[in-house]
């Protein structure tokens, strides 16, 4: 019996599955204080203020995607796909392509088939500078490898993305509508580095191949998102509960060791 399967049995996250109505509620609103701010600041033109809350929009709406990769928002399929359209048009880019390579990345975890994780064998800077064909190479391999259902939904988030952009900058003259459009293709581009190099890069020996916190601080600052050891052993269990996990992996084995994200 490998590790993996002994610490499903052992370790108890059954539990953890079940949302209340708040958690629900939360996690469905959670990136939405981020994004009127960011683009508030952004009418003003105070664009510091700006940017700080962009990237935090782009980071809780990546937890809030990444929950609905494994429907574990606490709503239905056919709500969490719709959701997941909705955050393409948000974030740009199609999640349904995204969340294609994410399921094979926990399949092919760090292997030639991981495309999501290629990024993490490389330098940081090689990640930083990958951050511009990442998008492109994960579509891609999402068009070779999806159904006809899930290809439909990538053409129709692409053709929504496209609309958009030509909405933005060939219809509408809003400043702060350029300003979001451009910041979430920046963001986009960099997740290579900060959503797959920070949790995986020099972890191929590690029992886990994967990095987390420990800090109290700084995972309530990253909303959960690097407890990336739990999620990998327990994809399930949504994010707002990974730090629960936390507790009981390391009652289950303090002897492991802890690679950080930060």
């Amino acid at each position: 019996m490998n590790t993996h399967h002994q610490i499903l049995q052992q370790v108890e996250w059954r539990d953890l599955l079940q949302l209340n109505t708040w958690d629900r509620i939360s996690e469905l609103l959670i990136s939405s204080p981020w994004l009127i701010t960011s683009c508030f600041f952004a009418y003003k033109s105070w664009y510091l203020l700006a940017l700080f809350c962009s990237f935090m929009f782009f980071l809780t709406g990546l937890r809030q995607v990444h929950n609905a990769f494994h429907f574990a928002l606490g709503i239905n399929k056919k709500l969490t796909h719709y959701f997941m359209f909705l955050l393409s048009m948000l974030m740009l880019g199609s999640m349904h392509a995204v969340q294609i390579n994410h399921l094979r990345h926990h399949q092919y975890c760090m292997t030639e088939e991981d495309i999501e994780a290629k990024s993490a064998q490389m330098s940081w800077w090689q990640a930083f500078l990958f951050g511009p064909i990442f998008p492109i190479l994960l579509h891609k391999k999402a068009l070779e490898v999806a159904s006809k259902t899930q290809k439909r939904w990538i053409i129709a988030e692409l053709i929504g993305n496209a609309i958009v952009l030509i909405l933005i900058f060939a219809v509408l003259d809003i400043t702060w509508l350029k300003y979001h459009a451009l910041v979430m293709l920046v963001g986009q581009c960099m997740t290579a580095f900060f959503a797959v190099w920070t949790v995986h890069h020099d972890t191929e020996d590690h029992v886990y191949m994967a990095r987390t916190l420990r800090h109290e601080l700084k995972r309530l600052m990253t909303y959960n998102m690097f407890l990336h050891v739990e999620h990998h052993l327990f994809p399930a269990v949504p994010t707002r509960k990974l730090h629960i996990l936390s507790k009981r992996l390391d009652r289950y084995d303090p002897s492991v060791e802890i690679r950080k994200v930060f």
